[in-house]
């Protein structure tokens, strides 16, 4: 048996983000912990309401669809841009020791393969990362 490992995942409720959810829970040991990471930047705290500090319920949809155990699985949400809060994952007060982000957001650009998010975690990040494209959902 493997050390349980806290996984953080970018979600952002795009297509891209569902995927790599999807991907986590389909990945993740029983004991591990999954941390779903939504980063609230500027502009979004003048749109924000109560509800957007509460773990979506697709979510859970999702971890009992997958057959993950939702007493593993917790919403975080942190200020600031979704790169910044993926790579302070790292970090107390999660300590994340993988990072799973969906290959593209909600504010990505046609014709790059991936998304500006997804490249700089992957350049800046010190714990492994997977990056996984909206096709796995289809999978």
């Amino acid at each position: 048996m493997t050390a349980p490992r806290t996984i953080a995942v970018g979600y952002d409720a795009s297509p891209d983000s569902e995927s790599a959810v999807l991907w986590t829970f389909h990945n993740a040991e029983p004991h591990d912990s999954v941390i779903i990471v939504h980063a609230i930047g500027l502009l979004e705290h003048l749109r924000t309401t109560p509800s957007h500090h509460e773990m979506p319920p697709r979510l859970s949809e999702l971890a009992r669809a997958c057959g993950f155990d939702e007493r593993h699985l917790h919403w975080y949400v942190d200020d600031g841009d979704a790169c910044s809060a993926l790579l302070r994952a790292v970090a107390p007060p999660i300590n994340a020791s993988l990072l799973v982000v969906g290959s593209r957001g909600l504010s990505h650009r046609a014709g790059l393969p991936l998304g500006s998010t997804s490249l700089e975690v992957v350049q800046h990040a010190t714990i492994p990362v997977v990056v996984v494209p909206t096709s796995y959902a289809s999978s």
